[in-house]
């Protein structure tokens, strides 16, 4: 709104100098004619107000013609103001400046050039003919002081104001030429001062006329720098919707992998110890045995269905529900050992530190999917898991006596006809790096296999 009532104020400023250099020169020759003529019988004598008559029409010829061509550039659409010269006229009047240029606000269509050089010539001949004929008529030459910077180019527009100021003095010491000694002498104190007051002026409006035209170019640089800012606006609105919707994207996708990794941790598991202990259910003549077994495999199907509702609610194990993790991996050490019959040892190292349930939850889920991969796999008869404190972060290592493998020749997920690939690897390391930790494996044929998952260590919240 403000921005908008400065633009218009500064139209209004520009036109009502355009109608002062249009009208202000019959304006002003009017009243230098009425106070002239007031004044003939005093200062006039002989043809002298005869000559001031025709020089009168001359004048309005010269100016009328200076308007035709005026009109005639405005409907050729040349050097027409600009809205830069709208923003620099609302500071500067007509004086500001030395000669139009692009720091200069035009005000008058069609100048500088040689029409506007030849109508500023005459019109300041006849100003001061008439001058010398009568004093008063300096009130229609004083208009130079005014347009010499608009109608004459930048080297001539300091001389077009000199000889505006020697007219002015010429009329202020008592007319053209000076009649004694002391009116020469006022004239030359009279010019000096116009001319000074005419150049303090022109310079003082040279500068006003180029703070006006940078703080034009800085408006117009602004606007362009809102118009980029806003089809950056624009740009961001559209990228953070596609970054909203590929984050909801993501956030399915991430949890789809949760969900199947939790079912392989669970469920998968599980149905594999099942069918571990019916196998020997099978294959064994002592019912006692058989009933230990069948016992074995339906405790495992009563926990992997805790574990598979829990999985789908995400909650933690339900392993992790009354112990801490340190507890939590003994039990599930001691557990698997047992029914693996793999001799299996447990150790924590460094001080106990309570941990934040997801790094918990994720920890036991890498060891319990490192002691299966090591039941199916490995052929091992003794394993190591260690937990260990480290200060900003912990450690567990899972270590097996197994015949080994070579991890570069691991089969990736689920691209195996089998299935083979499964979740394994893949799966705890997804896991470490949902916290910003990682999962290492050592093995090689023939020589076991250790693996090793490192998360920061972040304390319940």
């Amino acid at each position: 709104m403000g921005e908008t009532m400065t633009a218009a104020k500064a139209t209004t400023v520009e036109e009502r100098w355009q109608q002062f250099f249009r009208w202000g020169p019959y304006g002003l020759l009017a009243l230098a004619t009425v106070l002239a003529a007031g004044a003939a019988d005093l200062i006039m004598d002989g043809s002298e107000p005869v000559t001031a008559a025709v020089l009168v029409v001359a004048a309005l010829v010269l100016q009328a013609g200076w308007e035709f061509l005026r009109r005639r550039a405005v409907a050729d659409g040349t050097t027409l103001p600009s809205a830069a010269s709208a923003t620099a006229a609302s500071a500067t009047p007509a004086p500001a400046g030395v000669g139009a240029d692009d720091s200069t606000p035009q005000l008058i269509p069609g100048a500088p050039g040689t029409a506007s050089l030849c109508y500023f010539v005459l019109r300041t001949a006849v100003a001061f003919v008439l001058t010398w004929l009568n004093p008063f008529f300096s009130v229609y030459a004083c208009i130079g002081f005014f347009d010499a910077p608009q109608l004459l180019p930048r080297r001539l527009a300091r001389a077009g104001l000199l000889c505006t100021a020697v007219i002015m003095a010429g009329a202020q010491s008592g007319g053209l030429p000076p009649a004694a000694l002391v009116n020469w002498f006022a004239f030359g104190g009279l010019f000096a001062l116009n001319a000074c007051l005419a150049m303090v002026f022109s310079h003082l409006g040279t500068k006003e006329a180029e703070k006006a035209a940078e703080r034009a170019t800085t408006i117009t640089e602004l606007a362009r720098t809102n118009a980029r800012l806003q089809e950056a606006l624009s740009e961001n609105a559209a990228l953070q919707a596609q970054l909203l919707l590929q984050a909801r994207e993501a956030g399915v996708a991430d949890e789809r992998r949760r969900l199947a990794a939790e079912i392989h941790d669970t469920i998968a598991q599980g149905l594999t110890g099942i069918i571990a202990q019916l196998q020997v259910v099978t294959v064994t003549p002592d019912p006692g045995i058989a009933r230990v077994h069948v016992q074995r495999a339906a405790d495992l199907a009563r926990h992997s269905l805790g574990e598979a509702r829990r999985s789908v609610q995400n909650l933690s194990p339900v392993a992790l529900e009354h112990d801490s993790l340190p507890e939590a991996l003994e039990k599930t050490v001691a557990t698997w050992s047992e029914r693996t019959g793999i001799a299996t040892r447990f150790t924590v190292t460094g001080t106990h530190e309570p941990l934040h349930d997801e790094v918990s939850a994720t920890l036991l889920r890498i060891a319990q999917e490192a002691l299966a991969n090591a039941e199916r796999h490995s052929g091992a008869s003794r394993a190591g898991v260690t937990l260990s404190y480290m200060g900003d972060e912990i450690t567990l290592d899972v270590r097996d006596d197994g015949h080994g493998f070579d991890p570069s020749r691991v089969p990736a997920r689920s691209t195996t006809a089998d299935g083979s690939g499964g979740f394994g690897l893949d799966g705890m390391r997804s896991r470490a790096e949902r916290l910003a930790g990682c999962v290492t494996v050592e093995a090689a044929p023939g020589e076991g296999t250790a693996i090793s998952a490192r998360v920061p260590l972040v304390h319940h919240g």
